[in-house]
């Protein structure tokens, strides 16, 4: 009797390629975020005793008590912000980078905050690997934002915000798209708010999600 299959054992190119064709299936549609996905290698992001679930569709363990999202996820809420060639992005929560990876690859610019200095250097040191020259890194208070560098065509946060993230809202162009997990559970709303051009928003609610929470301020690390 023939052993059954063991998707553990096949190579990267074809769990890659297994990867994306489940992620079409379950909604990511859109071409260039599905080639982003696939350009972008999670190995690289990914901690040397999680290595062979690089692939898998699931979200792993980092340092700092913080994760590498689930790459339905990534996927999902990059395909919400509708990025165009041309956008300046701001990323509140850089993590492992890979998420930033994956929105330089289809925004102009990508201005990503990390409140954990140690994430932030190992992060760093990939988009060099990559020659990701398109990303601004900062180290510092994500729950502000970046008002210097406002206003943003998109701002997208991995981290869940309390409630309306009022603050990076107010940094977003007119007609600006905001993509957030919203709520103090462990179960939180991943919520798109897309400008009207005169100032108010439209709210919508993708999915449930389950988040670290924002924090304020920056991390004290041994």
């Amino acid at each position: 009797m023939a052993k059954p299959h063991d998707p553990s054992k096949d190579n990267p190119e074809t769990r890659r390629a297994r990867l994306i064709l489940s992620l079409r299936s379950q909604g990511v549609s859109d071409p260039g975020v599905l080639a982003a996905l696939e350009q972008t290698p999670r190995e690289l992001f990914t901690p040397d005793l999680f290595m062979e679930r690089a692939w898998e569709d699931s979200a792993l363990p980092i340092a700092c008590g913080q994760t590498i999202s689930q790459p339905f996820i990534v996927g999902l809420m990059t395909q919400a912000l509708t990025l165009e060639p041309r956008c300046r992005v701001l990323e509140i929560g850089t993590g492992s980078g890979y998420q930033t990876a994956v929105l330089s690859r289809l925004s102009r610019l990508v201005y990503t905050v990390e409140r954990y200095r140690t994430l932030l250097g190992e992060a760093e040191q990939r988009f060099k690997a990559l020659g990701l020259g398109n990303v601004i890194t900062r180290f510092g208070d994500g729950a502000e934002g970046w008002p210097e560098q406002a206003p943003f065509d998109r701002i997208l946060v991995t981290a869940a915000a309390p409630g309306e993230p009022k603050a990076l809202l107010a940094q977003l162009k007119p007609s600006g798209v905001l993509v957030a997990p919203v709520g103090r559970g462990p179960v939180q709303a991943l919520k798109r708010y897309a400008g009207d051009g005169e100032g108010g928003f439209r709210e919508e609610v993708l999915c449930d999600v389950r988040f670290v929470p924002l924090l304020e301020g920056v991390a004290r690390e041994l």
